[in-house]
């Protein structure tokens, strides 16, 4: 934690960054928090948060970079959540020429958990590298399954849906202004559970997007198996466009293109 600290005070003191967007703790449990240079003592109260208490930091950062353009922010980010900040920078949401990361190795439980090919980020501040996990057992299991039972054991997850939003509200990916769930010509309204294409709709906006941070699964009252579903968009997005999401070197979203060409230029959703 002291190499962590030690950054990040550097960080503040020395006017590179405007703000910190950490942990603190609070009432006993890990909350996000802005330290500032106004208040360089927090430093020594800021924390990584355990693998139970994650919260959505890079779109957290999307509001606060909106309100202050002009400002730098450093940010804690895990691998998926570097994964996200490479993503929102193709998006136009951030500017990585105002973004400084700050990097947490995950645990070899959390990256086993999460089954997660990148469980670090590219520079560690905190933790030390573990074994990465290159395939997910729980796609390969539904894998397995004939194609009218996996219609049937996702249609019965999708019934379990009570429309709460958590699975959009969460994510770090979601962004957009307007919400196509919000929809009146392509969502029902006044009924539980929702209709399937609720889920199917953001399972496409997923696909190429999801950085696979596992928030929207950990947050679902309902135990959907969100994580599943979209770790497989992602791997048709892969086969398909050869496309690694959240990679910095993989260029433009799929969805940026336009025709046949394809466009570096980004803007605001």
């Amino acid at each position: 934690m002291d190499k962590l600290r030690a950054k990040v005070r550097t960080l503040l003191s020395e006017g590179q960054v405007a703000g910190y967007l950490g942990y603190l703790i609070k009432d006993s449990h890990p909350l996000p928090h802005l330290f500032t240079p106004e208040n360089l003592e927090e430093v020594d109260q800021a924390v990584v948060a355990p693998d139970n208490a994650r919260y959505p930091l890079d779109k957290l950062l999307i509001p606060l970079a909106e309100r202050y353009p002009e400002a730098a922010f450093a940010i804690q980010v895990r691998g998926c959540d570097e994964r996200g900040l490479n993503e929102l920078y193709k998006w136009g949401q951030l500017d990585p020429e105002k973004v400084v990361p700050v990097g947490v190795a995950c645990t070899q439980e959390q990256a086993d958990y999460c089954e997660c090919p990148g469980p670090w980020a590219s520079v560690v501040d905190y933790g030390e590298k573990c074994q990465p996990v290159a395939k997910s057992l729980r796609v390969e299991q539904v894998a397995t399954l004939a194609e009218e039972d996996a219609f049937q054991e996702w249609l019965g997850a999708f019934k379990r849906c009570i429309k709460c939003y958590g699975c959009r509200d969460v994510c770090p990916m979601c962004f957009c202004k307007d919400c196509s769930l919000e929809h009146e010509d392509l969502m029902s309204t006044g009924q539980l559970p929702p209709d399937s294409i609720f889920q199917l709709v953001r399972a496409i906006h997923m696909a190429g997007r999801c950085i696979d941070c596992g928030l929207c699964e950990e947050t679902c009252p309902a135990g959907i198996p969100l994580r599943v579903l979209y770790k497989k968009a992602n791997a048709l997005v892969k086969d398909l466009f050869d496309y690694e999401t959240g990679s910095p070197t993989a260029g433009p979203s799929p969805w940026k293109m336009l025709g046949e060409e394809a466009t570096l230029e980004t803007k605001p959703m």
